[in-house]
């Protein structure tokens, strides 16, 4: 019977992503303090409204800086998975320090949650050569981070050896399950506005038009595969704001008229797994 799952994630940043990138000024911190004071409330209110259940990857500095907010995550049922103790990309870190990082903030959340996390998601989608072996090492199930499909999970490779002068060789594929995700199913590169000394992203697009890129992604997955699954990620500092909740809002409208399925990462990738036995 086909089946068509939409995933709705959220990298729930807080300030931490400005101050990894030295945006630690009062104004670059505000913009992140609205996700856990404004956008995350009126996320959890509309997703109660309609019985929703989505997956955020919180950093551990936002769990010990914003402790009210997260647990207020946690007490709706949602799952919280990991994105880093700081907001730095793994591809920039030391092996050692990539790994202190995957402690550190997995044992904030076990604090606030009662558990480890079961996924991961980089920050920036930037995964280094060591990454998956220290997903597997410390027990995660799955990471959301990569762009190799758009409607099928698959397993994560390990150990590729890339050159410019010679063929790829690939690595062997591992335990760990990859639940693809992409920049254009992301609200950040649409709707941010970023202004720095050397580059300029301009965002501000018009919400309807990034809405009705996103649901034609739905229907055309329905027309492709049988049983699919859609990820949407977003940040509740962006996507919080009035006109982009009216579009999140009419999205998840649609995507219950064309009979698709919410659910929690972890879940879907329980169900992967079951198909892929």
């Amino acid at each position: 019977m086909p089946k068509h799952i939409v995933c709705l994630t959220f990298d729930f940043d807080g300030i931490s992503g400005f101050i990894a990138r030295g945006q630690d000024s009062a104004g670059w911190r505000s913009r992140g303090e609205f996700g856990p004071r404004v956008g995350a409330p009126r996320l959890l209110a509309l997703f109660k409204k309609y019985g929703i259940s989505t997956s955020w990857y919180v950093p551990g500095h936002t769990i010990e800086s914003f402790p009210e907010a997260v647990a207020r995550v946690v007490e709706a049922g949602h799952e919280i998975g990991h994105h880093g103790w700081t907001h730095r990309p793994p591809a920039s870190l030391s092996r050692e320090l990539e790994e202190s990082e995957l402690v550190r903030g997995n044992d904030a959340i076990k604090k606030i949650s009662g558990r480890y996390a079961r996924g991961y998601r980089s920050p920036s989608w930037d995964l280094s050569p060591h990454s998956v072996d220290l997903m597997l090492k410390h027990g995660f199930d799955y990471d959301s981070s990569m762009m190799g499909n758009d409607y099928s999970p698959y397993f994560a490779r390990g150990h590729d050896h890339i050159t410019i002068e010679h063929r790829a060789e690939f690595g062997r594929l591992s335990p760990l399950v990859e639940m693809p995700i992409h920049w254009s199913t992301d609200d950040s590169p649409h709707f941010e506005f970023m202004r720095m000394e050397t580059s300029l992203r301009q965002g501000l697009q018009n919400a309807g038009d990034v809405g009705d890129n996103w649901i034609q992604d739905f229907h055309y997955m329905r027309q492709m595969v049988d049983w699919g699954v859609l990820t949407y990620t977003c940040h509740p500092f962006i996507i919080g704001r009035g006109h982009r909740m009216m579009m999140l809002e009419k999205l998840i409208q649609q995507i219950i008229e064309a009979g698709g399925i919410f659910q929690r990462v972890d879940e879907t990738v329980n169900e992967f797994r079951s198909r892929a036995a």
